[in-house]
């Protein structure tokens, strides 16, 4: 990168914390565009559904909360909607949703979120000031090579296109560090499968499919789970998880 380009860069992040409606990077991919429009369209009904961390699984909670806290270095939520992962990736937060500043000691340590929704990114620009906040796509992540600890894909990746996941993956390789960590999660079920998603039209994954992906972009698949939902549960669809690490 320039330096010129680099300074760009560097006054792009230094935005005015307050200022929640600022917009980095207009999806230019027509997928990301409709990805985005239709969220933006819907941003206000997900919140409210779906919008905190005590409306989320305990059983996620856990997942995630098991894998920041053994996850070194920054992280990155990708796809942070209105950026309730995102805080729980910063914050600390134990399965009971009490905070534990304990975790969170390493002040050298940094939690992103990015996202191609700016109604999303309005929203949580405005809950969490603290943190950094980018509107952007997957497909060109504004972060420098081997830059992040691990990457949080959680339900993010469930309306690309599936001839465009492995592009997306050799990006998330890309910027994450020789060892680092990647936790997707999905809708488990037949792969590459298109089902009526309540917002955009998503796709079904399984391990396997996924296992063969982040192979060829560089990861090696750690750990995997798989169960159905529980009754309550903000989707009663299959739910799947893949942990892989940068080699």
């Amino acid at each position: 990168m320039s330096d010129d380009a680099n300074s760009a860069q560097q006054r792009r992040y230094r935005r005015d914390p307050t200022d929640s409606r600022e917009i980095d990077v207009v999806p230019r991919d027509p997928s990301d565009a409709a990805i985005a429009a239709a969220y933006d369209a819907r941003a206000a009904e997900y919140i409210e559904i779906a919008g905190s961390i005590d409306q989320m699984d305990a059983a996620d909670r856990s997942l995630i909360g098991q894998w920041r806290d053994s996850t070194p270095g920054d992280l990155l939520d990708a796809g942070c909607g209105p950026g309730l992962w995102t805080g729980f990736l910063h914050d600390g937060l134990r399965d009971d949703g009490l905070r534990d500043d304990a975790l969170r000691d390493d002040a050298s340590r940094e939690v992103a979120g990015i996202d191609i929704s700016a109604e999303f990114l309005v929203s949580a620009r405005r809950r969490l000031p603290q943190l950094r906040f980018e509107q952007g796509s997957f497909r060109a992540l504004p972060f420098d090579d081997a830059s992040l600890g691990g990457i949080l894909a959680w339900y993010s990746l469930i309306h690309t296109p599936p001839e465009d996941v492995p592009a997306i993956l050799t990006e998330f390789a890309r910027v994450l560090a020789p060892g680092g960590s990647l936790l997707i999660g999905y809708f488990d079920g037949t792969p590459r499968e298109q089902f009526a998603h309540a917002v955009a039209p998503a796709y079904y994954w399984s391990t396997d499919a996924l296992a063969d992906l982040v192979a060829e972009a560089g990861f090696a698949v750690s750990a995997a789970e798989h169960r159905d939902r529980e009754p309550g549960e903000v989707s009663a669809r299959p739910h799947g998880a893949v942990t892989a690490i940068r080699t």
